[in-house]
């Protein structure tokens, strides 16, 4: 492919594209930015009709599998992602499950494995961006862990990335959100942050401002109408989701270009 400038990001379930990155994708395709979504797993191990979980009577693996990934094709045009890669591993479930023990769930695959198939893309799209989660998945979940190994070796086995992000939760912007919910009454009194959730502000490298996207992301994760009953924000009062959906945070774990303190994008630096 040619040199235009591209983003791509790394996640592991069909609806994680939202949260986190959903905003930057949309802001970098009305750039005129390339955007490009690598989904590693097809996300088997969420809810199936009514709700209903992983081992439980009417849970069918192939048809969640084929009703998240339709989803994930609608959230996709609401946020105007350009390329959708799918590597099609199985979902490993949440930690403690028995899915973990499925030899082909996506978390017991050979990182050099899953990383060369990541290589390979990242070889075709060239981008000078690419985000992932942290070292633990944003919250420890198998799947989001072994993406962040997968990219960490597909981007060192490449050598094309510029600038390699992790996604990031302030934790400070948590508590006033959590600050906000309970004084509206929209939460419990006793609603407490866990703490270990989210990073401390001064971790952060970058701050994106996306609010003029909120929308499209709350349709995007909307899309992902399966999965409403564990998308806690599609719950919350529409001025806690627009506190949510209005910036994206990320930590610049590396950089092959000058980089500022503090950024207000991810190209900062690249044009």
């Amino acid at each position: 492919m040619d040199n235009q400038l591209t983003l791509m990001a790394v996640h592991a379930h069909p609806d994680d594209e939202v949260l986190s990155t959903g905003g930057i994708f949309a802001r970098c395709a009305d750039e005129g930015i390339r955007t490009v979504l690598v989904t590693c797993t097809n996300g088997e191990q969420g809810d199936g009709p009514k709700g209903v979980k992983p081992g439980e009577p009417g849970h069918d693996e192939a048809a969640v599998s084929a009703l998240r990934l339709e989803e994930l094709r609608e959230s996709v045009t609401h946020l105007g992602i350009e390329h959708v890669e799918l590597l099609g591993y199985r979902d490993s479930g949440m930690v403690g499950w028995a899915a973990n023990e499925a030899p082909d769930a996506f978390a017991n695959i050979p990182v050099e494995e899953a990383a060369g198939r990541l290589a390979a893309l990242m070889e075709r799209y060239r981008p000078q961006v690419v985000v992932t989660y942290d070292e633990n998945g944003g919250y420890g979940h198998p799947d989001h862990i072994q993406a962040h190994r997968i990219a960490v070796a597909a981007a060192e086995m490449s050598g094309i990335p510029s600038k390699f992000y992790y996604t990031a939760v302030p934790r400070e912007r948590v508590a006033e959100l959590f600050d906000y919910l309970r004084s509206t009454g929209a939460a419990p009194e006793d609603l407490e942050l866990p703490e270990d959730f989210g990073v401390p502000e001064e971790q952060i490298t970058t701050v994106v401002d996306v609010a003029p996207y909120a929308e499209r992301k709350r349709k995007a994760l909307e899309a992902h109408a399966s999965q409403s009953e564990s998308i806690f924000l599609l719950h919350m009062p529409a001025e806690a989701q627009q506190r949510v959906f209005g910036q994206e945070a990320f930590i610049l774990h590396s950089s092959r270009v000058p980089a500022a303190d503090r950024e207000d994008h991810l190209f900062d630096g690249l044009r």
